[in-house]
């Protein structure tokens, strides 16, 4: 699973890494990078948070790897935490401070405030329900959250038939695409929680200290 949730990623990261480049770059302005020049900064602390966040939470969804490092969970967690709620708070300042590009149908303004919003109260779900040592709780919000920040790298797939069929989605079609990347991540999450059998979770010592991360193991 760390495999393909890293390949998954792979897309995006490697934009957002162009994107870094060209920015630090000097790159010429064009109308369309013309508003990350403006304010540089949303765009890269967006880009770090997010690829950081998608690339290491992949290895928080393989339990054998956590049982042979017990304290990866908890040491990647400080980690991840940060950058998904910086992730999804520079997305929601974006939406609302750039100017919408021609391409961006006005729904996806909405859609992105929306999905921004629910990666960030996912998170601090999770984060709260660790704290109460609620093991089955912070595992689902957090999943559900990573398959909110994981929508870029769906939305790829997404858009790939339209592109080859019909070139560059844009407008109605565009939006309903971009859609789509995060329902059918958050129903696979929903789905495989679901299916998960339901054991008896295992209990934190209370002196032992309230680790904090993507997912945790029962």
């Amino acid at each position: 699973m760390p495999a393909g949730l890293v390949m998954l990623s792979a897309v995006p990261v490697i934009a957002g890494a162009a994107r870094t480049a060209e920015l630090t770059a000097g790159a010429t302005v064009t109308p369309d990078n013309a508003r990350f020049f403006a304010s540089p900064a949303p765009v890269l602390v967006h880009i770090i948070g997010a690829s950081l966040y998608c690339l290491l939470g992949a290895f928080q969804f393989a339990p054998s790897f956590r049982r042979r490092r017990p304290g990866w969970h908890r040491l990647a967690g400080r980690v991840l935490i940060p950058c998904g709620l910086a992730a999804a708070l520079s997305g929601v300042w974006m939406a609302l401070s750039y100017p919408r590009p021609p391409v961006d149908h006005v729904l996806v303004t909405p859609m992105r405030l929306v999905f921004g919003t629910a990666m960030f109260c996912c998170i601090v779900l999770g984060l709260v329900a660790i704290r109460r040592r609620d093991i089955a709780r912070h595992r689902a919000w957090m999943a559900r959250g990573y398959a909110i920040g994981l929508g870029a790298g769906t939305q790829v797939l997404t858009h790939l038939p339209w592109m080859l069929l019909a070139g560059q989605p844009n407008g109605i079609g565009r939006a309903l695409l971009m859609l789509a990347g995060w329902v059918i991540n958050l129903a696979v999450v929903e789905w495989a929680l679901r299916r998960r059998p339901t054991r008896p979770t295992r209990s934190i010592p209370r002196h032992a200290g309230a680790p904090a991360g993507v997912l945790t193991s029962q």
